[in-house]
C-alpha cells in the first residue's frame, strides 16, 4: 500500500506508542485520524502533527462505547473520505493478582470491574473498531484502490504476564480476531495484522524507578528497552508490504514471559 494520501484512523494516538505511530505515517504521506479519550492531549497531538504539515484532525471519542464508534467512523468517511487503514492502538491495564493470598488467606480477588475495564477497552473497543473500520473501508471500495489494512496492537503479554489475567486474555483475544479478520475480509481487498511489542520505552515505561528499569532490561536478551520508533517503524513497513496478512509480528528483543 503506499501511504501518500491514504485515510487512517489512529487509536490512542495523544501519547506513546500511538502518537509515534501517528509521527511515522504522517512522514509517508499519510492523512490521519487521531482518535483518544483524552481531548486536551489529544488536541496537543494533532496540533504537533499538523505544524509538520502533515493533514491531520482530532476525535475524541471513547472506543469502548459502541455508539461512539459507529458515530466516529462515519464522520471520518465524511471529513476525509474513505479509509484505508486503521491502526487499533487504544489499550489499558489496570493490573492485580488473581488471588492475593496472606498467611493462607485470600485477602484481595480481582474484581470484575478491574477484569470488565481492561476487557472492554483492549478487546471489545478493538472489535468495535475493526469491524467499523471494514464496513468503511467495504463502503470506500478500498480494495479497488490498493488495499486496506486493519493493524492491530497485541502485546507480548499475551502468552500470559504474572498480574494480568485482565490484560493477558485480552491481548491474547486481539491476536485471534487477527487472524479471523485476514481471512474473512481477504476477498474484500482488506489485510489484518499485528504487532506484538515487548518492553516498550514508552512515556509511562521511562517514568518507572531506575532499578525497575534495569530489572526489565535484564531479562531482554537484547539489553535494552525497545524504541518507540521501533515499532511506528514496524507499523509502516506493515503498511508498505501487500503480502504480510494474518500475522502477529513480535517485537521484542527476543523476550519471553
Amino acid at each position: 500500500m503506499q501511504l501518500k494520501n491514504c485515510v487512517v484512523v489512529i487509536t490512542g494516538a495523544a501519547q506513546g506508542l500511538g502518537l509515534r505511530i501517528a509521527e511515522e505515517l504522517a512522514g509517508a504521506g499519510a492523512r490521519l485520524a487521531l482518535v483518544d479519550l483524552n481531548a486536551e492531549r489529544l488536541a496537543e497531538a494533532a496540533e504537533k502533527l499538523a505544524g509538520t504539515g502533515a493533514e491531520v484532525r482530532g476525535y475524541p471519542a471513547n472506543i469502548a462505547r459502541e455508539d461512539e464508534v459507529t458515530a466516529l467512523f462515519r464522520q471520518v468517511a465524511e471529513d476525509l473520505g474513505p479509509l484505508q487503514g486503521l491502526v487499533n492502538n487504544a489499550g489499558i491495564t489496570r493490573d492485580a493478582l488473581l488471588l492475593k493470598v496472606k498467611d493462607g488467606e485470600v485477602v484481595k480477588k480481582m474484581s470484575l470491574a478491574e477484569w470488565q475495564a481492561v476487557i472492554d477497552v483492549n478487546l471489545s473497543g478493538v472489535f468495535l473498531c475493526g469491524r467499523e473500520a471494514a464496513e468503511q473501508m467495504i463502503r470506500g471500495r478500498a480494495g479497488e484502490r490498493g488495499g486496506g489494512l486493519i493493524l492491530n496492537i497485541s502485546s507480548l503479554s499475551r502468552a500470559g504476564n504474572f498480574g494480568q489475567t485482565n490484560y493477558s486474555a485480552a491481548k491474547a483475544g486481539v491476536a485471534a480476531m487477527t487472524t479471523v479478520w485476514a481471512l474473512e475480509l481477504a476477498r474484500h481487498g482488506i489485510r489484518c495484522a499485528a504487532i506484538a511489542p515487548g518492553f516498550i520505552a514508552t512515556e509511562m515505561v521511562a517514568a518507572m524507578k531506575p532499578e525497575v528499569l534495569e530489572q526489565l532490561a535484564a531479562r531482554i536478551p537484547a539489553g535494552r528497552l525497545g524504541r518507540p520508533e521501533e515499532i511506528a517503524a514496524t507499523a509502516r513497513f506493515i503498511f508498505e508490504n501487500d503480502y504480510i496478512s494474518g500475522r502477529v509480528l513480535e517485537i521484542d528483543g527476543g523476550s519471553r514471559i
